[in-house]
């Protein structure tokens, strides 16, 4: 009986074996008729890539076209052979079509192979890890030495108020160690300790400064300055905007829905930054629901001030007459995308047109220096994992200037960075002093 066992389990093992190598074969053979296929259709017809993402490929019958879209980096197509056979690993002709446009490579014998790789990027993790490793200490002397160049208010009367260097280095130091106002007087002391400030004030002290309409432009005038050690570096910008969270709720009626809607309220930043390191050379603050086009024209001007710019990069909601013409005026190009309802139509301003047949005739090239736009969504990404999407403040002051602090802690921490990777040197004190 255990022989019999035995000898029915090696039988199964078997079969199932040869099973599976059989139905590796089929599938293998199914993906080879429909690569050929997928052949027909690249030399007889024109693939266009969307730009909202995908390929369109037209049906070999004359009749519609379909989707085909890269999830994680895996072919998906709205093809029923698709929806039927690709859970096996069938490829669809559709997919093979877009894989051979994709990254053709034709070989002596005439034949083709497609290959589609992950791009990756190098990471200097040494000097990564430096960085990172000596990350606090670091921007205790950078912020020292910005908060340094401030200039207090000449004292006249009354009771004499704490300097607003050490308020403002105060300030940036809770927003960086992420604590609360009480938790994080440890590091004001030790701080001070070290001779980075003069002295250690209360925790309600912070908390009030950081309500003064005054300590506004002085955040905007230090995360400039921070930015200026890699004014050598960046010649390429991307804007964007995006909403940091408060602790306030709003109620209103909606009729659409026909009930109260609660909704947290949120304040926007938008910002300028270079694409290679990631540093922001201008923001501002609005309220939740205001334009972005109208921002554009303050960000390039104040990044003019002290940068070259060589491409500016945004989404739609930038696209106008007056920011193409802007850019062009500083020296450089504006490479944002048009809404489909635009038309060529000049209206005094030659760049415009000359950018939409730029952007109609040659899209690929186009979205080339377009998709650099993704390093400003980065940008948002490291402020709110490493410094919180929210902010703590109450009032519309103090959260502004909480906005302005992280971005000035993120900027300080970029700097560090590249301290170690590129090897420049950040030393603020040789730059213009910071005006009340």
């Amino acid at each position: 009986m255990l022989h019999y066992y035995t000898d029915r389990y090696i039988y199964l093992k078997v079969y199932n074996m040869y099973r599976e190598k059989v139905i590796k074969m089929q599938i293998e053979e199914m993906n080879e008729i429909r690569k050929q296929r997928g052949m027909e259709i690249v030399h007889k017809c024109r693939i266009m890539k969307r730009e909202k993402g995908g390929y369109v490929v037209p049906s070999q019958s004359g009749e519609g076209a379909y989707l085909v879209r890269f999830v994680k980096y895996k072919p998906v197509c709205e093809c029923q052979d698709f929806e039927k056979r690709g859970i096996l690993g069938v490829k669809c002709k559709h997919i093979w079509a877009v894989e051979i446009t994709i990254n053709k490579q034709v070989h002596e014998d005439g034949s083709t192979t497609t290959t589609i790789t992950r791009k990756t990027y190098s990471q200097h993790w040494h000097e990564y890890d430096q960085a990172q490793i000596h990350q606090k200490e670091k921007f205790l002397e950078l912020l020292s030495d910005l908060c340094n160049g401030i200039n207090n208010p000449t004292y006249t009367f009354g009771r004499p108020t704490l300097p607003l260097s050490d308020m403002v280095f105060a300030s940036a130091l809770k927003v960086f160690s992420t604590f609360s106002l009480r938790r994080f007087m440890t590091d004001m002391r030790t701080a001070k300790e070290k001779g980075y400030c003069d002295k250690v004030s209360c925790y309600s002290s912070v908390s009030n400064y950081m309500r003064n309409p005054e300590m506004t432009s002085v955040l905007l005038e230090l995360i400039q300055k921070s930015s200026l050690p890699l004014k050598n570096v960046e010649t390429d910008f991307g804007v964007d905007s995006s909403g940091f969270s408060t602790c306030r709720f709003d109620r209103w009626y909606s009729f659409k829905w026909g009930r109260e809607v609660n909704s947290r309220v949120w304040i926007k930043a938008h910002l300028i930054n270079g694409v290679k390191t990631h540093i922001v050379t201008g923001v501002k603050i609005t309220k939740a629901h205001e334009n972005d086009c109208p921002q554009f024209p303050e960000l390039v001007e104040k990044t003019a001030e002290n940068f070259e710019i060589n491409e500016v990069l945004a989404d739609k909601a930038y696209s106008s007459r007056d920011n193409i013409s802007l850019v062009k005026s500083l020296g450089g190009t504006a490479f944002i995308p048009f809404k489909s309802n635009a038309t060529s139509t000049s209206r005094g301003s030659t760049t415009w047109n000359k950018m939409y047949h730029y952007f109609m005739l040659r899209r690929e090239e186009f979205l080339i220096h377009y998709h650099q736009r993704s390093n400003s969504e980065t940008v948002f990404h490291m402020i709110k994992s490493k410094f919180d999407d929210s902010v703590r403040s109450k009032e519309w002051v103090s959260q502004v200037n909480e906005v302005l602090l992280k971005v000035l802690c993120h900027n300080i921490c970029v700097v560090i960075q590249e301290m170690n990777e590129l090897g420049i040197e950040a030393n603020f004190n040789e730059n213009n002093n910071v005006n009340i």
